[in-house]
């Protein structure tokens, strides 16, 4: 069933503790081939009935209200429209910031399987990482904010990812939201000042959302905005929305109902009138994540917060220009870094396991035994590999070097087979201990596994990068 938005800011909600785009990626065009546009979604799906708030049995009662001490990192609200320069980053917020992960992960650490357990979101976490300056990480400096880069970006989402992935793929949509601001500016000035003033207060989700059920490549989205006087009225169904129960902003794209239709990007209050969140999110991994169904029936919109209207609907290979190339570079590498994170945790446990466990058949640890150090030697290597891609590459793209751009989507796939693998072996390594619900290793395994959620199908990706190997191997 579905439930009323329970989605305010968590700012609003801090004494209660309880996909940029998150689309599954196959639905983004191909990364490594020319520019093509992002095909949009088809919703299917009628509307549920209402029922009540979300349960009683969410953690709610014990969290406190974390005071914001990262202003520094929240902007300032008299920041003015984006311009070409601004003053230079602000390199002691963003150390500040990277300085207090250790404590932020070990935090998001001691409650992450609680919240996995019962699927409840994890509003502590979130405040905790905004308590830290990292939730505003990326706000440009041209807005009072530390202008973080994608390769710090990276680095967070990394550490976050060995805490709590859902806490960390939350995060990251927030973050690449802000950055892909910081770069184009096309939210209203007006608006975008009203967010960072909200997250002075406390944590302030945003996120975009495309995916629609049963929608085919290529299709004109079935979200549709009606024009209503000065505004316009949104109806449709939207999926996968990462953190959809506690998203103060959520970008939606719509087409309108014009004979000619325009597609747009809607700015809509996570607590408007006549939006719902549909409780859809049931997985295996990302349990806390919250990414459920978004229902808009009639939810009204500003006409200053409808967004890049474009007139009619465009073939696969117009539309997608250097700065979406640029947001889904944001993207695959930001994912990656929750994916190797995780990786890295799940090594950290075999590690503990291998130093402690002495079979009654032996007087030594495992870790003793050159057999397991070969085997975690090799997850090491590979753990090495996905970080050494992950992390080259992002201050090549922070430069932006279009090489760099177009083998984000390879790196995202490789990062994200090497995490799998590594926490696979891990399990194997370590036999029934490994799967055992009172160990993370399960955890580990699950959320990775689930982690192909925000990665395009392996042939799309693939196919791809071998288009555009023929296409280089053909120039004279």
């Amino acid at each position: 069933m579905t439930t009323r938005a329970a989605n305010r800011s968590t700012a609003d909600r801090s004494s209660e503790d309880h996909a940029f785009d998150n689309r599954p990626v196959g639905d983004r065009p191909p990364r490594s081939a020319p520019a093509k546009e992002a095909p949009v979604k088809d919703a299917c799906a009628g509307r549920r009935s209402r029922t009540v708030p979300p349960t009683a049995g969410s953690d709610r009662s014990d969290s406190g209200r974390l005071e914001s001490t990262g202003s520094a990192s929240t902007g300032s609200p008299s920041a003015g429209p984006a311009g070409p320069a601004g003053p230079a980053p602000d390199r002691t917020a963003i150390e500040t910031a990277l300085a207090g992960l250790p404590r932020v992960v070990d935090l998001l650490a001691a409650r992450a399987e609680e919240h996995d357990r019962d699927a409840t979101f994890p509003y502590q976490g979130i405040e905790a990482v905004h308590e830290a300056g990292l939730l505003t990480l990326t706000v440009s400096e041209r807005y009072g904010g530390p202008g973080g880069t994608l390769a710090e970006t990276v680095r967070v989402l990394s550490q976050l990812g060995r805490g709590d992935a859902s806490v960390a793929v939350v995060t990251a949509f927030t973050l690449l939201r802000h950055a892909e601001q910081a770069r184009r500016a096309d939210w209203p000035t007006a608006g975008y000042r009203r967010l960072l003033t909200e997250s002075r207060r406390g944590p302030v989700l945003v996120n975009t959302l495309r995916a629609e059920p049963g929608a085919g490549a290529g299709e004109l989205p079935a979200t549709v905005a009606r024009r209503d006087g000065d505004g316009w009225l949104l109806t449709g169904r939207k999926t996968y929305c990462t953190g959809a129960e506690a998203l103060a902003w959520m970008a939606v794209t719509a087409r309108t109902d014009e004979e000619e239709p325009r597609i747009g990007t809607f700015l809509v209050r996570g607590e408007s009138e006549g939006l719902e969140i549909d409780p859809t999110w049931d997985q295996l991994g990302l349990r806390a994540s919250a990414s459920h169904d978004v229902v808009l029936d009639g939810v009204r919109v500003p006409a200053d917060l409808a967004l890049g209207l474009a007139a009619g609907r465009r073939t696969a290979r117009q539309g997608v220009d250097a700065e979406a190339e640029l947001s889904l570079a944001w993207h695959d590498l930001a994912l990656s870094a929750v994916a190797i994170g995780v990786a890295r945790a799940a090594e950290a446990w075999l590690i503990r396991f291998l130093n402690q466990r002495t079979p009654a058949n032996l007087t030594e640890p495992l870790g003793t035994l050159p057999r397991y150090r070969t085997a975690l030697g090799e997850i090491e290597a590979q753990l090495i590999g996905a970080e050494e891609l992950v992390e080259g590459l992002a201050p090549r793209v922070d430069r932006g070097e279009p090489e760099a751009v177009a083998r984000t989507g390879p790196a995202h796939l490789l990062a994200t087979r090497a995490a799998t693998a590594v926490v696979q072996q891990a399990v194997a390594l370590t036999g029934n201990p490994g799967l055992s619900r009172r160990h993370p290793l399960e955890r580990y395994l699950r959320d990775v596994l689930s982690s192909r959620v925000h990665l395009a199908p392996d042939e799309t990706v693939l196919e791809a990068a071998g288009r555009a190997a023929l296409e280089r191997g053909a120039r004279p």
